[in-house]
């Protein structure tokens, strides 16, 4: 069940020859593809609520410096990563499921001189092809909704991370209303959502032997983001719509009425790795 599930899920985010359409429209808007620097691909490579400026707000909780290795699980196209290893020196290794967005990710990353510092799998965040304490700090951006099993997942991230390790997660959650309409950005129907509320995912952190430091409820500033991103029109073309397809602006709608509606909510959370 769990394989046919990752199936799906790679099915979804599947993209044919990514990293030309990302390059071409970079080329459309007067950049130099050759020499191309994390600022460049933001607009497309941030796949989640609020962009580049909810990575920064949510990985400036981490504490990173250059020494450390980072784990980004569910890395996309790589956004994430670069945002890290550019700003912090760090390295960072990602995974994801979905082949196109690795082989983005690479062609992306060697375009910003980056790839020394960063490495891409493709692998499944339940079976993580890395040994025990590997990593000395883990983040997750809007991945973990399209996971049934959380608690496998949890659990692994903390085989991978060291003791004492931060690992943040940034993902959509379940709220209190019912009634979300799809397609959303991670799922074309409810078959491959599954979403936690904030106190479920407080007792899955807490079983994986994580102790949570800090929640957020960003509900205000996703609804802010949505609102501002349909109020802007027929979006460039460098944009999520080269991720998410013709449908992007339903699935937009349907995140702003879910937020407003009260079904979903963006809660960012600190947790740390016990001993």
């Amino acid at each position: 069940m769990t394989d046919d599930l990752e199936r799906n899920v790679a099915r979804h985010y599947q993209a044919s020859d990514l990293a030309n359409r990302v390059l071409e429209a970079l080329r459309a808007a007067g950049k130099d593809v050759g020499r191309l620097t994390p600022d460049d691909l933001a607009p497309v490579d941030e796949f989640h609520i609020g962009g580049r400026a909810a990575t920064i707000h949510a990985v400036d909780k981490l504490r990173l410096h250059k020494d450390q290795h980072v784990l980004d699980v569910g890395c996309g196209i790589g956004g994430a990563a670069r945002c890290v290893a550019h700003t912090f020196g760090c390295r960072v290794t990602g995974i994801d499921l979905t082949p196109d967005f690795i082989a983005a990710a690479r062609v992306l990353t060697e375009r910003t001189g980056l790839a020394d510092r960063i490495a891409y799998e493709t692998a499944s965040a339940l079976a993580m092809p890395f040994g025990g304490a590997t990593f000395d700090a883990g983040l997750t951006l809007h991945v973990a909704m399209n996971i049934k099993d959380r608690r496998g997942l949890y659990r692994e991230v903390a085989r991978v991370l060291r003791p004492g390790a931060l690992f943040c997660i940034y993902d959509v959650m379940k709220g209190a209303s019912e009634g979300l309409q799809f397609p959303v950005p991670w799922s074309q129907t409810p078959d491959t959502s599954h979403l936690t509320t904030p106190a479920e995912m407080r007792t899955l952190l807490a079983d994986a032997g994580f102790e949570i430091i800090d929640s957020e409820d960003r509900t205000a500033f996703g609804i802010a983001f949505f609102r501002e991103r349909l109020a802007a029109g027929a979006p460039p073309p460098l944009g999520l719509q080269l991720l998410m397809g013709a449908n992007t602006r339903e699935k937009f709608q349907n995140m702003l009425a879910g937020l407003e509606r009260g079904c979903i909510a963006p809660v960012l959370m600190i947790a740390r790795r016990g001993a």
